[in-house]
């Protein structure tokens, strides 16, 4: 991946669709944009971005009608909007990535000069912060209309990476945090969906239990439910390498997954917006 010099100076940190369904599609790491003076400091190896959760928008396009969407543009090499802006560790104990990486998902440096403490808040400031402004504002608008609002935020990842996990990672990866982001009945209806699949494996709370704003957003009691779905790259990339081009043949089968987990979880929603789940 090099820098787009198409691209204008000033790019709009996150971009919002706007549906009048219950689930919203949170995006947060399929973002290629990074500002001349942040790639600058940048090296080789993190002007690929091989961490980003490459074609999530293309692989989710046009799955449910009434759908909201909303996408950071900005690479998670910028900074990551899935992590806590205080800047805690998701998993303890384990190889994880920082507010501002410091490394690629394999343990290697990105940075010729790493950013300060300064740049850090300037980067919460103009693209974390607005991305979580998004999508605070969706989630009400949402749950305004239902009752009830749910997150499910998109992700992919590499299929090997011992950095982080041992083995091969399943194809799909559910996470609510151990069953604290959502009801109970959400989970079950996407595992439901993934039981009977042949060609495509799956796990719950494995080692992806969900991120930040699944932990953060997902309050179950208040209306809020949020899911975190990890899907591994092999099952729609035509290589987990650069430059990570998407196969249309493997995309188009796991795509009809997505679909019935979306249309299964959407059923749910609407189920507890009348007022009939128990």
């Amino acid at each position: 991946m090099k820098l787009d010099e198409a691209n204008p100076v000033d790019v709009s940190p996150v971009v919002v669709s706007q549906g009048s369904g219950p689930i919203i599609l949170g995006q947060p790491h399929s973002g290629t944009y990074v500002p001349k003076d942040i790639y600058a400091d940048l090296n080789s190896l993190g002007r690929q971005l091989l961490d980003t959760d490459w074609h999530v928008p293309q692989l989710y396009d046009g799955l449910l009608a009434k759908a909201t969407v909303v996408k950071a543009n900005f690479s998670r090499y910028v900074i990551d909007p899935n992590r806590d802006p205080q800047g805690s560790n998701l998993y303890p104990g384990q190889n994880s990535t920082d507010l501002v990486p410091v490394s690629t998902f394999d343990g290697e440096p990105i940075w010729l000069n790493q950013p300060t403490a300064e740049d850090i808040q300037r980067r919460l400031e103009r693209y974390h912060a607005p991305y979580h402004q998004r999508l605070s504002v969706e989630i009400e608008r949402v749950k305004s209309i239902h009752g009830i609002a749910v997150v499910y935020d998109c992700h992919s990842i590499r299929s090997k990476i011992p950095y982080l996990f041992d083995h091969r990672l399943p194809d799909l990866n559910i996470g609510d945090n151990s069953g604290d982001s959502c009801a109970a009945d959400f989970t079950a209806s996407v595992e439901k969906v993934c039981a009977k699949l042949s060609h495509h494996t799956h796990v719950v709370n494995g080692r992806f239990r969900g991120g930040w704003t699944t932990r953060h957003y997902g309050q179950p009691a208040d209306g809020v439910h949020a899911i975190q779905m990890e899907l591994s790259q092999r099952a729609y990339l035509q290589s987990e390498l650069p430059p990570f081009n998407y196969d249309a043949d493997k995309a188009s089968s796991l795509r009809s997954v997505l679909s019935d987990i979306l249309h299964a979880i959407n059923d749910t929603a609407l189920t507890y917006s009348s007022g009939e789940s128990k």
